[in-house]
């Protein structure tokens, strides 16, 4: 039976600092619910409109649903799962990290930008995603909702972006309008790649910090457009490393 509690609950943590206090998030949809069932995410209530899922479901009527759903068009199902503590060995952490690619956010504040690039993590095999403390939080519902399950698989770290750098011991690559074409470059299999912030791109101190530009070229007869979608540029650079 659904409550006026859990109405609260629900509601409450479509903000932020109420995330934070809870631990909790809230997963809606049959794929995105299903995902992190079949994850490490422990589930802490399940609520849907049928029974069709391997856990104890509350099961509520489509106008229920829509009292607790954040979407115009509420989809079968809306779950709230725990979200997971964050170990303290970072120092252990970043040396397993160093393996392979990871991908860094640098202020990118768009929920729909974060969960594209969490999608495209996980399609290209990106294990480790490490955001700047003002990057937009990945357990908003709109970040969740975009990654379409793939939060499940990627796993997102938030930490002081600066400090995270200057301890990473192998090539930082970053995306600017004058860096190396990115089509004639040698790119390695191991290493990090920077996204910058939306409107400003890459801050200035991150900037410092960057071992090699990349550039995504124009192609356009007029060449007017100003720049790439961060999503969009982190889709075509992870293509090209992947490639490589």
């Amino acid at each position: 039976m659904l409550t006026k509690s859990h109405i609260k609950l629900i509601t409450s943590l479509h903000q932020k600092k109420f995330r934070q206090q809870e631990q909790l998030f809230v997963v809606e949809g049959i794929k995105g619910v299903k995902e992190f069932l079949n994850s490490e995410f422990k589930l802490h209530l399940l609520f849907s409109t049928d029974a069709i899922f391997d856990a104890e479901t509350i099961l509520v009527s489509e106008k229920e649903l829509q009292k607790i759903s954040g979407l115009k068009s509420p989809n079968t199902a809306v779950a709230i799962f725990n979200i997971p503590t964050i170990l303290p060995n970072a120092q252990e952490k970043k040396n397993s990290e160093s393996n392979g690619l990871i991908v860094a956010l640098d202020d990118v504040r768009d929920p729909g930008n974060l969960g594209t690039i969490i999608r495209l993590c996980d399609w290209f095999g990106i294990k480790n995603l490490v955001c700047s403390n003002a990057t937009v939080d990945c357990y908003n519902s709109k970040v969740v909702q975009a990654t379409m399950g793939s939060l499940a698989r990627v796993d997102v770290q938030y930490t002081d972006l600066e400090t995270y750098i200057k301890d990473y011991n192998h090539d930082v690559f970053g995306t600017f309008m004058d860096g190396h074409e990115i089509y004639s470059q040698n790119l390695p299999d191991c290493g990090m790649i920077v996204m910058g912030n939306e409107a400003n791109g890459i801050s200035e101190s991150i900037e410092k910090l960057i071992t090699k530009k990349l550039s995504v070229p124009k192609f356009g007869d007029l060449k007017a457009t100003e720049s790439l979608n961060v999503a969009t540029a982190t889709a075509i650079i992870l293509s090209e490393f992947k490639r490589s």
